[in-house]
């Protein structure tokens, strides 16, 4: 009796394993393979193994297996629901099935020599077949009622973690596939914005974009026009992720079109609001500053459409550049106020997204107009600079926003009309 006491007491304990195991491992081939194995050791069974059912084919295949002394059968190996042994016939019904004697069973099918009793019991999940757990001993009816009842639970259990890890493989496999398109979206995304910034006689350019996630909303862009003048733009779409990246996508291909014909800057976002009112989403919006260079007279001619005013360094002294009107883009229709800088050698226009004024620190001060114009009024300031310091002020704080700076520095060389 305790040598009773002690089997049963191993076999509860390995149907708490089974159980705990669940939850514990989530990798469906190790975790049958370590389910097969523990049966088979605790149970002293000579064969232990799960088949699992392939809708497609209406085979059961087998997906772990234990204990053989030959090996009839391995790992992958297919048997046709219904046709071949005591798996098939229990696959098709879907009801346990015992052989007590294997010897005298017609369903029964060699596939271990050392066999003289089997059980095979299906395995349900919401009431449909997933699979078979098979279990053989060397021993004449080794599977007592009590016995086959615990195994009954066993493969309770194991229908679920199947369902468990089946889940977890499929939404592992949805988000690499996920990663693989944003990776290829980052990829677009950044083939969209400029490589080197053009080269003007008078004029350093610099510029830099660093989406908070794999791709972002902000934007920016030197377009060379006809006329040899240099077209600037910086834009933010409302919003993150994927879909901002194809609303900035769309609206620098409408920008693009509407500044071919060099048309003042204004007029330009009056043309891009007209299009957007129609194509962009009712809660979507785009901020934007639209300027055209002209190195011939060293001015620079811009539009604001809701975006935070650019700043201008001059002397020592820096301010930012409101103008009259100007509302986002895509809203509702109005007019865009222009506004002419004069930058004379040594001067500076920067512009930027809201990301780096309201880049935060972990006690959710934020970096504000203030920062910005102090950092600035060091002549040893750069877009690079800059982007250090706000990642300082927010040290280690995960950027919550997109961040696009764009520098327009005035040099002493002299400047000519391009084209």
């Amino acid at each position: 009796m305790t040598e009773e006491k002690n089997q049963l007491i191993q076999e509860l304990f390995l149907l708490q394993r089974v159980a705990q195991r669940i939850n514990a491992n989530l990798d469906l081939d190790a975790l049958l393979e370590d389910i097969v194995s523990d049966v088979a050791e605790t149970f002293g069974c000579s064969r232990s193994a799960v088949l699992l059912k392939d809708d497609a084919t209406n085979e059961i295949v087998i997906a772990a297996v234990r204990g053989w002394t030959v090996k009839y059968h391995m790992k992958g190996d297919r048997f046709t629901i219904g046709e071949y042994g005591m798996v098939g016939h229990v696959a098709a019904t879907g009801e346990t099935y015992y052989a007590p004697d294997v010897s005298v069973d017609p369903y029964y099918q060699v596939s271990e020599h050392l066999t003289r009793s089997e059980v095979d019991i299906p395995l349900k999940s919401r009431g449909q077949l997933i699979g078979v757990f098979n279990a053989q001993h060397n021993e004449l009816n080794a599977f007592s009622p009590d016995r086959i009842k615990l195994l009954e639970a066993l493969a309770g259990h194991i229908a679920t973690a199947i369902e468990n890890a089946r889940m977890f493989q499929k939404e592992r496999r949805e988000k690499e596939l996920m990663q693989k398109e944003l990776r290829e979206a980052q990829r677009i995304q950044l083939g969209l914005l400029p490589g080197t910034p053009p080269v003007i006689a008078g004029f350093s350019l610099g510029g830099i974009c660093l989406p908070s996630r794999e791709v972002g909303g902000d934007w920016f862009d030197y377009i060379p026009l006809p006329d040899g003048r240099l077209a600037v733009v910086l834009a933010d779409v409302s919003g993150k992720g994927m879909g901002a990246a194809l609303l900035m996508s769309s609206t620098r291909t409408v920008l693009r079109l509407a500044c071919e014909a060099g048309q003042p800057p204004g007029e330009v976002l009056s043309h891009v609001n007209g299009v957007l009112l129609k194509d962009f989403p009712t809660t979507r919006f785009v901020t934007m500053i639209y300027g055209i260079l002209d190195a011939s007279n060293r001015t620079f001619v811009f539009a604001n459409g809701g975006h935070p005013h650019p700043l201008l360094v001059d002397s020592g002294e820096a301010r930012f550049l409101a103008t009259e009107a100007g509302l986002p883009l895509g809203i509702q229709e109005g007019c865009f106020s222009e506004r002419t800088v004069h930058l004379e050698p040594g001067s500076r226009l920067v512009l930027y997204s809201d990301g780096v004024t309201e880049a935060m620190n972990s006690s959710s001060e934020q970096y504000g107009e203030s920062k910005l114009r102090s950092h600035f009024a060091g002549a040893w300031a750069t877009v690079e600079t800059l982007l250090d310091d706000v990642r300082s002020f927010a040290s280690g704080h995960p950027a919550s926003d997109d961040i696009t700076v764009v520098e327009i520095q005035a040099t002493e060389e002299k400047p000519h009309r391009q084209g």
